[in-house]
């Protein structure tokens, strides 16, 4: 029983999914129809019906009859085959052969695709066809009055195309005589080939229109401007010729000439259609030109500069000669007093053999001027360079001057600070006089020579010929180093003397009070009649402290040391 069951179970779906099958290959061969029935009820026939507006002769008539021709053998060929293909899937999805059936259902299919690629081909043919038509009727029409305003223009302003009004009136006929080719292309029937040629006849005539612009300004250059720059130029260098400009090395006059001779051939190969060499010339003339009235200006400027310096140059080449005899003569004179260094007398030397050059310089320039064979560019150049030079050894003189000034002033400081080392010892030597103190340290007297005796050697080099100013500073530098260590040694000894006196006789009031500091007082005195007089205020002043805390401090302010 079971599989009584199973059997039939398996019966039933097996029905089941042959109708689902049957369904799905009707459902398909639906959609075909439908697509099929859509292709054929298209008004393809009325777009390509659109092409009868054009000239229908010659490639026009060929295509229509191309197109017309697929179409019909579209409708009814290739689409009438497809229905005894869907017939077939139908027969073949009733009697469950469902493999047969999508053989027969993708055949149409791939029918139905093609049809479609080949009606797009054609419609996209004709859309080209029509814009090609399009397009190339307004560049006709747009290039008609282009071509006529160009003849125009060559007739109403002929006299600025010289010669080559003839060339331009031709290629303005050919292009004219090409728009007429392209209508009889048109009335032919020939639209695509029309189309190449209006394209053809506009790209010429937009270059012919871009010349015929650009050509009565070139002209104008070539034929009148620049021919009447270089004239004036030349006029010009004549003139400053004649004005004593030296001008004649730049060789401007035969560069100027032959630059006219290019110009009229430039303007014959302009007249014959020739413009790519006048392009280049045209700005590189016009910058030489500017470039050589810089060159002239510049020479103009240094003729000025020359005739306006020499004469200041002159003056003050020989104003330096004379005042460099008057410092080498004062030389002269001071090397018998003063010691110069190998270094300072170098330094002369090459400073008086610059001053010589530069007057031979002067002499060179005074031929050059007086030869017209140099430049005054170049005249001005070695002008400012001597100028430059000038500079430079007044520089140099006048540090030669200052050393001069220097050494007297040497001279005279050395004087001075030995006279001052003088009067110190003087005055602290008077000190020591004066004072009541027992006597003095040997060692203060040794120091008191030893001043003296360095004031006086500094003295006698000072006094010596020829006189060495660094040999002066080096013995008066050690001299006043001794001398202020002497005045300083003093003074500190006599302030020692006189406090180390007060002190002990301050300590006096004490004595009988304390036996101590009797004790030390009188070491103290000792000490200050063996001329110890810091040995004697150092006791004297401890032994104080013992008794009197601040006794030292307060006679220290009120005492004072007798001058």
């Amino acid at each position: 029983m079971p599989y009584i069951i199973g059997g039939i179970i398996v019966i039933i779906a097996l029905i089941i999914l042959g109708l689902i099958m049957r369904k799905r290959v009707y459902d398909e061969v639906d959609r075909l129809e439908s697509w099929k029935l859509d292709i054929t009820n298209r008004n393809v026939s009325e777009e390509l019906a659109k092409v009868k507006a054009l000239n229908l002769s010659g490639e026009t008539q060929e295509k229509f009859e191309s197109w017309k021709e697929r179409w019909d053998h579209i409708v009814t060929k290739e689409l009438p085959d497809t229905e005894e293909a869907l017939f077939d899937a139908e027969e073949g999805a009733d009697r469950y052969r469902f493999k047969k059936a999508k053989q027969h259902l993708q055949q149409v299919q791939d029918i139905l695709i093609q049809v479609e690629d080949k009606i797009e081909v054609m419609f996209r043919e004709l859309d080209h066809l029509l814009a090609s038509e399009e397009e190339a009727r307004k560049q006709a029409e747009e290039l008609q009055p282009t071509l006529q305003g160009l003849k125009r223009t060559i007739s109403q302003h002929r006299h600025q195309f010289g010669k080559a009004d003839v060339r331009f009136e031709s290629a303005i006929a050919e292009q004219i005589a090409q728009l007429a080719a392209y209508h009889a292309l048109i009335e032919s029937g020939n639209y695509f080939e029309a189309n190449q040629l209006i394209m053809d006849v506009k790209e010429k005539t937009e270059v012919l229109a871009a010349e015929i612009e650009a050509f009565p300004t070139a002209y104008k250059q070539v034929k009148q401007d620049l021919p009447a720059q270089i004239s004036d130029l030349l006029g010009g260098i004549r003139e400053m010729k004649q004005d004593g400009y030296r001008i004649h090395h730049l060789g401007f006059e035969d560069e100027l000439k032959k630059e006219n001779e290019r110009l009229g051939h430039l303007t014959q190969q302009l007249e014959s259609g020739n413009s790519e060499e006048t392009k280049l010339v045209i700005p590189a003339l016009e910058s030489r030109i500017k470039e050589m009235y810089q060159l002239l200006e510049n020479e103009a400027v240094a003729k000025n500069y020359v005739d306006s310096k020499f004469d200041q140059y002159v003056q003050a080449v020989e104003k330096k000669s004379e005042a460099f005899l008057v410092t080498k003569e004062e030389v002269d004179l001071l090397r018998e007093s003063y010691f110069f260094t190998d270094n300072d007398v170098e330094f002369h030397v090459k400073l008086e053999s610059k001053i010589s050059r530069l007057a031979l310089q002067l002499d060179n320039l005074q031929k050059e001027i007086d030869d017209d064979q140099f430049s005054h560019a170049k005249l001005k150049e070695e002008l400012e360079a001597g100028f430059r030079e000038l500079s430079a050894i007044e520089e140099e003189h006048e540090v030669i001057r200052e050393k001069i000034k220097t050494l007297r002033k040497d001279e005279l400081d050395a004087k001075e600070k030995i006279a001052d080392m003088r009067q110190k010892l003087y005055e602290v030597n008077r000190k020591l006089q004066k004072s009541n103190i027992p006597g003095v340290p040997q060692e203060v007297w040794k120091m008191v020579e030893e001043s003296q005796k360095k004031t006086s050697h500094a003295m006698e080099i000072l006094d010596g010929h020829p006189l060495d100013m660094a040999e002066v500073s080096t013995t008066l530098q050690q001299a006043e180093e001794v001398s202020n260590a002497t005045v300083e040694k003093i003074e500190i000894l006599l302030e020692q003397a006189y406090l180390a006196e007060v002190v002990i006789q301050y300590s006096n009031r004490y004595r009988s009070q304390y036996p101590m500091l009797a004790a030390e007082m009188l070491e103290a005195e000792k000490l200050f009649r063996e001329y110890q007089y810091e040995q004697a205020l150092e006791r004297a002043a401890r032994a104080l402290q013992d008794i009197e805390p601040k006794a030292l401090e307060r006679l220290e302010k009120h005492i004072k040391v007798p001058s």
